[in-house]
């Protein structure tokens, strides 16, 4: 059962708006919150002035209706199935030029789903606008270091004591901003991010946080980084970008951390606009910025480059293993790996390469398993295996029989409708090697038995 925690007060901001017709906007932000689960938080925001005034003899008021409907996108049950009544009172006309602002906060397990939501006037509501998202819950909070989505916000006030506030947070008071519209009516814009399982990567070193704005036409417009001490697990990351500066265009705020002594980065990434019809466009002071810039690749040298195509190597193809051995720039290295794992990216979109993340992990179990005096883990046949097939079904263990050396029966029950591996330690150094698979592509030898046997 998904669990529920709702907030709807509201809060005033100024608003540029922009719409004909009701001005209801929307947007979200994932945060950790269990090894299975994210907190969800939902914005909203209604103009006043779109919304009918009420005049009653005791008090003036306005009245939106807020929908939200959260489907599975495999089974296409609904998980939450609401409508909510958010009303301001009115005391001065010139509050209905501003915003009513919310926040709505669910516990959603892992999965992905459909996001329906709905914005009204409670007094009519054919003026109802309707937004549709697709959200896709990873849960934050695993072994490995994390980042949250991005929160965009209006305005953030350190060491609030407001702690009554729906918008307080790990002692901030953060005032969302769902049209993600700055310029002119906003200067500045705010963001909130966290940080997660810092000290889960081996390495002592401290990490490095980016943050880049880019332009519609990929254009870095900004940047700055600074490292983060790994002295704590856990933090919280908030900055500000000055839009007044920016000409009017679409942006894209990047949020990376980085631990390149580990081969290991994510990142995070949110959409705003500037509306600043008074700032000449000029490209000056511009550079064009590839992706790779703003991943892990981007801050490896090649010494580490090299060592990571050896470990991905399993995957390649001889084509790719070929273009790899060609190249002989660091840049070209780098793009090389980052459209490498990007081809393998089941979430393109998301910023989060999970496969990567996973094989990286797996590289490490191997190396923990696996290794010998002379001999990685990951370059062995037991871990090649691994890396290449995951965990198997089943592991049977001949350790200790009297007439063979030890051996090992790996069983997958999801390949080729069932298969197994067969590894032996013909040398006596506890390194595995395949003697026989029922995978095709493998080594096959239905005699493998001669192998390990004790003459």
């Amino acid at each position: 059962m998904t669990k529920l925690l709702i907030a709807l007060p509201f809060f005033f901001c100024l608003h540029f708006n922009y719409a004909q017709q009701i001005n209801f906007e929307f947007d979200y932000a994932q945060f950790g919150f269990d090894s299975l689960s994210n907190y969800v938080e939902f914005y909203y925001s209604f103009n006043q002035a779109d919304l009918q005034f009420i005049d009653t003899d005791s008090v003036d008021y306005v009245e939106g209706i807020l929908k939200i409907e959260i489907s599975d996108s495999s089974s296409s049950e609904k998980i939450i199935d609401k409508n909510w009544i958010v009303s301001n009172e009115i005391a001065d006309s010139s509050q209905l030029n501003r915003s009513l602002i919310g926040v709505i906060g669910f516990v959603i397990n892992k999965g992905s789903y459909q996001v329906n939501v709905a914005g009204s006037d409670a007094n009519n509501p054919a003026t109802a606008k309707k937004i549709t998202e697709y959200l896709n819950v990873d849960p934050f909070l695993k072994v490995s270091t994390a980042l949250s989505d991005i929160q965009l916000a209006s305005n953030i006030i350190p060491e609030s004591e407001n702690t009554s506030s729906i918008f307080y947070k790990n002692t901030y008071e953060i005032t969302p901003l769902p049209a993600s519209i700055c310029g002119d009516n906003q200067p500045v814009l705010f963001y909130y991010t966290e940080l997660y399982n810092l000290q889960s990567q081996p390495s002592q070193t401290d990490i490095r946080l980016d943050e880049m704005v880019i332009n519609s036409r990929g254009q870095l417009v900004s940047s700055k980084n600074k490292k983060i001490n790994k002295s704590v697990n856990s933090r919280v990351e908030v900055g500000m970008v000055k839009a007044h500066k920016l000409p009017t265009d679409t942006y894209t705020l990047r949020i990376n951390l980085i631990d390149s002594v580990a081969n290991y980065g994510v990142s995070s990434s949110k959409r705003f606009f500037v509306y600043n019809p008074s700032v000449v466009v000029s490209d000056t002071f511009q550079q064009s910025v590839s992706p790779v810039i703003s991943t892990s690749f981007g801050a490896m040298s090649e010494e580490e480059l090299d060592d990571l195509f050896a470990k991905s190597k399993y995957l390649a193809s001889i084509t790719e293993q070929n273009q790899y051995k060609a190249l002989t720039t660091l840049d070209g290295k780098k793009e090389f790996m980052y459209n490498f794992w990007k081809a393998r990216d089941e979430y393109p979109d998301d910023d989060r390469n999970a496969n990567y993340q996973n094989y990286l992990k797996r590289v490490d179990e191997c190396n923990v398993k696996f290794s010998t005096l002379n001999k990685e883990g990951w370059r062995t046949d037991r871990g090649r295996v691994l890396l290449v097939y995951d965990e198997p079904t089943q592991i049977d263990r001949y350790p200790n029989e009297t007439e063979t050396r030890p051996y090992e029966i790996w069983s997958y029950e999801n390949l080729e409708g069932g298969v197994i591996f067969i590894f032996g330690d013909i040398t006596g150094f506890s390194d595995y090697q395949l003697l026989h698979s029922t995978k095709r592509g493998e080594l096959r030898d239905e005699y493998w038995t001669r192998r390990i046997a004790i003459r």
